[in-house]
């Protein structure tokens, strides 16, 4: 079977697959339709703990009926709750992150992360990691908001020390404007960052 180069969201996936191990602790800081959480769900196994977060009652429902239908709730807390507000509800290290910033598919496309509640929630997030834990944040700059979060994004990822945090940034050079775009970042195993 050849390898297929795909979109943002399946390198966050195929990341996942990698990194997340049975028994882990993750978040699903954007709950979204609860696809990634899912995944997150099955990959932690019966003895792992999937948080995830979210402001709008519809992801939340939605998400649990996904979870419930494959038997996988049981693992997972959800919470209607902004991501900024992840370090109150999670105090143990974890092994990976999941950001998909923008508005919830199929949803009111006027909900949308902004970037003060994102740095908040990526800070948070970033402290959280465990020594070479994983964080992906899928981008969406196709509209004013994405643009600007994906921008800010990547200026603040920038600045951090390569002691501390290795960063990668995938995009589609030939896709146009505002394409998705995903950025990888691993805690170093002698990170400082607090």
């Amino acid at each position: 079977m050849a390898y297929e180069l795909r979109s943002a969201r399946f390198l966050a996936s195929e990341i996942r697959r990698q990194v997340v191990q049975s028994g882990d602790t993750v978040i699903d800081a954007t709950l979204g339709n609860g696809h990634d959480t899912l995944e997150l769900a099955q990959l932690v196994g019966p003895q792992g703990h999937v948080i995830g977060f979210d402001v709008q009652e519809a992801a939340v429902r939605n998400t649990e009926a996904r979870l419930r239908e494959a038997g996988v709730l049981e693992r997972c807390t959800l919470c209607l709750l902004g991501h900024e507000h992840m370090a109150e509800k999670v105090t143990e290290p974890v092994r990976y992150i999941s950001f998909n910033l923008g508005w919830l598919p199929g949803g009111d496309k006027s909900v949308t992360t902004h970037w003060e509640t994102t740095y908040a929630a990526l800070h948070s997030a970033l402290c959280l990691l465990m020594p070479l834990g994983v964080c992906t944040v899928c981008a969406y700059p196709g509209h004013a908001e994405g643009n600007r979060e994906r921008s800010e994004l990547e200026s603040f990822l920038s600045t951090l020390r390569p002691q501390d945090f290795n960063v990668l940034k995938q995009s589609f050079l030939n896709a146009g404007p505002g394409s998705p775009e995903c950025f990888v970042i691993q805690k170093q195993e002698k990170s400082q960052y607090a």
